[in-house]
Formats: structure tokens, C-alpha cells, sequence
């Protein structure tokens, strides 16, 4: 990895879903059991956690034997997130084990919760509109729930609830001092939002009623008690406690216009809405032509794309295509681009959006729609249109609930301006139809593992495939990164691309692992990846980033696919026939076109003239998976059914001496002695 990116400061997030960033780089974090842990060391602020905490975490339950180890094992993959080119067992200087217990080396400005409690402190320490303002800021920073997304059966962990307990005591002090001082406005949007998490919490409820009529909005106050008393009844069977029944008695002896029509000095201007937003057909219809957003909203355009590769080299011909795609076609909304797992979609997709930015004046939003992360942490269309709604000036508490009337919202805003929006990693077409503008002049580039189904309806919806690297771009790859070291070493740079199979993710890897031990010569480089027989072993501590690059699309597949997938790497040839398919999962061929079309839409397989075609690195990370998943003899089995049938053994046999001809692995020997003892 190049000096920028490891000499970046980390920064985290807990206050909302759980991210963290390498500079302006976001970092993937991995599995949900790794985010999991993140998200309660963060939570700990730097604060020790124990492994048998951590134990208890991921497993509520009867935890398996080796749970220990799996924590270990987390641990380190997290490590080296946050450090790249750690070794395997190196402790690192950010997540630190002390004896039994682990924690965070983090600072009070690279936690959103550390600057949260910072700036509470000093609200306490304040009055009037200061002390108000600290409040807004301190409050501005969540985005969620803590740790949202990774509760379990729909329970969170009393440490995440802990953190949100802050948030609404904070709203609760925020509220009293802003009404003390005569500008409710200014915190009156997380009033709202907070009430809305804890729709029991009385005190908090109260203080909405009184902010609500404190900013003239006596009659949208009297309809919320009413709403709150209907609530309590409904779902406790009780009745409205003091504090609810003292904020109703001011708002009757309130003086206040009823209307709702008066605006409080310095009330920042927003898509302000009465009642509830519209549902069903009439969302279409929302906003309402009265409901504008005034010119003073507009804040600074946002500017969200994440920074470009600094060695981002080749793909000349899709960013060529993408150029002749808008220059051809005024009416395009969107470019998808697909292509297997690593092989730079979300690199391509950030260069061509900085290459296309100054084309959008109006801003650019961003978007990673984790769609092939794991259930409940996939981002849903309405949490994305929350986030670009926020981003684009609409007050959280002007934001409709319903998904229709999000997107109607964000599509009338989008058609006035021309933003470029950037959405990556999209599971499907559901999960981003809702996020394309309608009208105007914006422009969605997205990205995604899988091929896209449902795009050919929507004029102005283009894919773009990204494909391998071509011999010469993969070669301008390691040069750019290892600079001298490549030029002076061809053959050994000609080796390394061959066994990467061009692969852009194994390639930066494989340059990464070299920059990071100066000792080690490109020769000995190529050595070791042709010494792993065809293995992810090869790549030595990258082994484990290329297989959870690979496992976030084996995750998505049905048993049944994922059963054959692990299983086509025991025919002996790199691509097969659907017959030759079939036998090794004893299938019929109906059923077996049907697998091989799941894998081939998640892009694990490639077709063509009949036949089909799997990466030898994928073929390596299925060979890994079969081992670890299949008996010895669910997979002898299915090597005698390729070779009982006397056509498919003929074929197998001389696809296997053409490609095994010159060579001398243990694997090449492994499959010539099975191809001769069926002879």
C-alpha cells in the first residue's frame, strides 16, 4: 500500500452504523462477527474488553469449542484493516490485547462518540445560545442508533443501549436550555428524531410537546399529545404520567397562535410538513407544490466521493466507452458496472467520478449500499435516502417515512440540480431503483459483483462489464507501485501477473506484501506464489483479504449453487461443460444450467461457446471451501462421476494433459495419477 494511505490517521464511527476510514478512504470491516467487535471497542471508547465479553457477543448462546480462537482469529483480520502488511501475528500499535482483554488506541478526535461527549461537556459548562449551539453540534453527529444495524433477533447489546441513553439525555438537556433561551429551533430537528426512537419515554416526549409549542406550532403540539396518549394506552395500558400531563396544560394555557403559523428569529429555513407524510399512491404526489425548498437552504454543495487511487492505471476502453455512453445519449441517469469479485469496480467507479465531477456543479453523494455484507447490515434504499435527503439540506424531522415519499423528495430535489451520485456495492436492482433520479441532469454511477437484472427497462440505464486486466495494464500496475524493482525484473513481474490471473485486487496485494519487506525480491516473490500450487497460501498474509473478497459473493449463492461451486474446481480442466457440471454435482442438467446461471449472475463463472469458466484464484478459494466443507467422500464421489461416464473421462483427460503439459506441480502430478488409475 502505498506511504498516503498507511500513514493516514484512522478515524471510526459508532454513532449510527459502524465505519472507519484511513484518511478519506472508508475501510471495509469485514464480517458482521467482525464489525460486531469493533462496534463494542468502540462503544468502550478506548476501554478495555475482554474476550470473554466478546464470546458472549457473537454467541448468545452455547458458543462452539473454538469461539476463543474465532475471537483471536477476528481480531487479527481487524488488525490488519487498520494496519496493512501486519504480519499474522504481530500485536500492531491500534488494537492493542492486554493479558485476557482487548482495546482501541484512539484519541478524542478520531471517535464521533469521544467528540460527542466532548461537546456535551462543554454545553454543560455553557449557557444561552453557545451552550445551544454545542448541544446542535454534539447531536449532529449521530446517524442512527449505536451500532446500528448488527442487533441480534432484534436486541441490542446494553453497552449499545448505554451510548443511545447518552444521546437522549443529551436532547433532554438540549431541550431545556434551548427553551430557556428563546431558540428551540435550533435543536427542534433531533427533538424530533429522538422522540421518535423512544416513542414511551414521557420526559422526552413532554419536552417535544413544549418545543413544538415554543416554536408556534401549538396545534402540530396538541395532535402529538393526543398521539402519545393513544400510544401509552394502546401498548402499556397506562395513562399519561405528570410530565406529559404538565406540558398538555401549558400548551391550553398557551397564548401562542394556534396555526402554527409563526417563525421564531433565525429559524433556519427546511422543508417543514404537516402531519404525516403521505402514503400509498398519493406518495408519488409528495412533496406537495407548496412545499418548496427555499433558496437560503441550500447549504455548500456536497462533496462526498471518496479520494482517488493515486496509482489507478488502465481501464482506458471503459472509461473511453462511459464517455461515448453520456456524449451519445443525453437522456443517461445511470452507469452500473459489474464485474467479479476484485477486480477494481469500485476504484474504476471513483476515478471516473472525480474524471466526471466538474460536469455536476450541484455536488456529488456517495453511498456504500453493503450489499453483499451479511443480512441485517445490507443498507436498505430508505436508510440511503435518509442520508442523501439529510445531505441535501432536508431537515430530519421534514423527511418522510414512507420509502415512496423519500424517494419522490429526493427525485424533485435531484431534478433542479445536476449532482453526480455514487453508489457502491449494490446487491440488486431493488436496493437502487429508488435511489436514480427522475428528471434533470444528474448522474448515478454504481457498481456491483453481480450482473444487474431489471436495468433494461429504465431509458438512460447503461451496464458497463469491467473485465481482467489486460497484460499490459497489469504490468502498469506493478510498475507504477514497485517502480524500479518491476523494470529491473521483467520475467519475474511476467510471473507474478500470470499467477495473480490479472486480477487487480491480487496484484496491489502481491505489490503491497513486496513494498512491505524491502528484503524480499520480486524473484522470490514469483517463487513463493508458484511454490502454492495453485493456492491462496501464496499470498501469504493476504490470503485472508483475497478470500473475503471472494466469500461476500459465495455468501450470496443458495446451498445448492454454493454445493457446486465448491465442487468444480475437482474437474480437472479450467473451464467445463454443463454436462461435466452436472455429473460432478450428480444433477440433472436442467438443475445444473440453473446453478451454473446463479454462479455465472453472481460473476464467479464466466460463460462462452458452451462452456464455462472459472478464475484460477476463485478456483483456489473453492478448492479451500470444499476442503473445509465437503467430506472426503462427497468429493470422490463426485470425481467418479465425471469419470464413470467413459465421453466426459475422455474429454476431462485430454483437457487435463493439454494443461498440464510442461508443468510439474503437486497438483499438476495429483490429477495426471487420478486421470491414469481411471484409465
Amino acid at each position: 500500500m502505498d506511504r498516503i494511505k498507511m500513514t493516514s490517521p484512522l478515524s471510526f464511527a459508532v454513532l449510527g452504523p459502524v465505519r472507519a476510514w484511513r484518511g478519506q478512504s472508508e475501510i471495509d470491516l469485514g464480517t458482521r462477527q467482525q464489525r460486531l467487535i469493533l462496534a463494542l471497542l468502540l462503544a468502550r471508547a478506548g476501554g478495555a474488553v475482554s474476550v470473554a465479553e466478546l464470546v458472549d457477543l457473537l454467541w448468545e448462546s452455547d458458543p462452539p469449542p473454538s469461539a476463543v480462537n474465532v475471537v483471536h482469529r477476528h481480531v487479527g483480520m481487524l488488525r490488519r484493516r487498520f494496519e496493512p502488511g501486519l504480519p499474522t501475528r504481530a500485536a500492531g500499535s491500534v488494537l492493542i490485547r492486554d493479558g485476557a482483554e482487548y482495546r482501541l488506541r484512539i484519541d478524542g478526535e478520531s471517535l464521533d462518540l469521544l467528540r460527542f461527549r466532548r461537546l456535551v461537556a462543554q454545553a454543560g459548562g455553557s449557557s444561552g445560545e453557545p451552550a445551544v449551539e454545542l448541544y446542535r453540534e454534539a447531536l449532529a453527529l449521530w446517524r442512527d442508533r449505536c451500532a446500528s444495524g448488527l442487533q441480534a433477533g432484534g436486541r441490542a447489546h446494553p453497552e449499545f443501549v448505554a451510548v443511545d441513553g447518552e444521546r437522549f439525555a443529551a436532547v433532554r438537556a438540549a431541550t431545556d436550555v434551548a427553551l430557556r433561551a428563546g431558540c428551540v429551533h435550533a435543536v427542534l430537528p433531533a427533538i424530533r428524531l429522538a422522540a421518535e426512537y423512544e416513542p414511551l419515554d414521557e420526559a422526552l416526549q413532554a419536552r417535544l410537546l413544549l418545543a413544538l409549542a415554543a416554536d408556534g406550532r401549538r396545534a402540530e403540539a396538541l395532535a402529538a399529545y393526543a398521539d402519545i396518549e393513544h400510544r401509552l394506552a394502546d401498548e402499556l395500558g397506562i395513562q399519561p404520567g405528570g410530565d406529559l400531563r404538565a406540558a398538555r396544560d401549558s400548551l391550553l394555557d398557551h397564548d401562542a397562535p394556534a396555526d402554527g403559523s409563526r417563525s421564531r428569529r433565525g429559524v433556519r429555513p427546511a422543508f417543514i410538513r404537516s402531519g404525516a407524510p403521505p402514503s400509498g399512491a398519493e406518495a408519488e404526489l409528495w412533496p406537495p407544490a407548496e412545499l418548496e425548498l427555499s433558496q437560503p437552504t441550500r447549504a455548500e454543495p456536497p462533496a462526498q466521493l471518496p479520494a482517488d487511487h493515486p496509482y489507478f492505471t488502465g481501464r482506458r476502453g471503459v472509461v473511453a466507452a462511459a464517455e461515448e455512453l453520456l456524449a451519445g445519449d443525453r437522456r443517461t441517469t445511470a452507469l452500473v458496472i459489474d464485474g467479479m469479485p476484485g477486480v477494481g469496480k469500485t476504484t474504476l467507479a471513483v476515478h471516473l467520478a472525480h474524471q466526471l465531477a466538474a460536469r455536476y456543479p450541484d455536488g456529488q453523494l456517495h453511498a456504500d449500499l453493503r450489499g453483499f455484507d451479511s443480512g441485517d447490515s445490507v443498507m436498505t434504499p430508505a436508510e440511503a435516502l435518509r442520508g442523501f435527503l439529510w445531505s441535501l439540506g432536508v431537515a430530519p424531522a421534514a423527511i418522510p417515512a414512507e420509502l415512496h415519499a423519500q424517494a419522490g423528495l429526493y427525485r424533485s430535489i435531484l431534478a433542479e440540480r445536476r449532482m453526480l451520485i455514487l453508489l457502491d456495492n449494490c446487491r440488486d436492482w431493488d436496493q437502487i431503483r429508488h435511489l436514480l433520479p427522475g428528471t434533470g441532469g444528474s448522474l448515478v454511477i454504481a457498481t456491483s459483483r453481480r450482473r444487474i437484472t431489471g436495468m433494461a427497462g429504465p431509458a438512460g440505464t447503461h451496464p458497463l462489464h469491467l473485465d481482467l486486466l489486460t497484460d499490459a495494464e497489469a504490468r502498469e500496475l506493478l510498475t507504477r507501485r514497485l517502480g524500479d524493482a518491476a523494470a529491473a525484473d521483467p520475467a519475474a513481474v511476467d510471473e507474478i501477473i500470470a499467477r495473480c490471473g490479472r486480477l487487480p485486487l491480487a496484484l496491489a496485494l502481491v505489490a503491497t506484501r513486496s513494498v512491505g519487506r524491502p528484503g524480499l525480491s520480486l524473484p522470490a516473490v514469483a517463487g513463493e506464489l508458484a511454490e502454492a500450487d495453485g493456492r491462496l497460501a501464496g499470498f501469504g498474509d493476504a490470503h485472508a483479504d483475497l478470500a473475503a473478497i471472494f466469500s461476500w459473493s459465495y455468501r450470496a449463492l443458495t446451498p445448492a449453487a454454493a454445493r457446486l461451486f465448491r465442487l468444480l474446481p475437482l474437474h480437472p480442466s479450467g473451464e467445463l461443460s454443463t454436462e461435466a457440471a452436472a455429473a460432478l454435482g450428480g444433477l440433472s442438467l436442467r438443475s445444473a444450467r440453473g446453478l451454473l446461471a446463479e454462479l455465472g449472475a453472481q460473476l464467479l463463472v464466466q460463460p462462452g461457446d458452451g462452456r464455462w469458466r472459472m478464475h484460477d484464484l476463485l478456483r483456489a478459494y473453492a478448492v479451500e471451501l470444499g476442503e473445509e466443507h465437503d467430506d472426503a467422500a462427497e468429493r470422490d464421489a463426485a470425481i467418479e462421476r465425471v469419470y464413470g461416464d467413459p465421453a466426459l473421462a475422455g474429454q476431462a483427460w485430454s483437457e487435463a494433459l493439454a494443461e498440464l503439459d510442461g508443468t510439474g506441480s503437486p497438483m499438476a502430478r495429483r490429477i495426471r495419477d487420478r486421470l491414469l488409475w481411471h484409465r
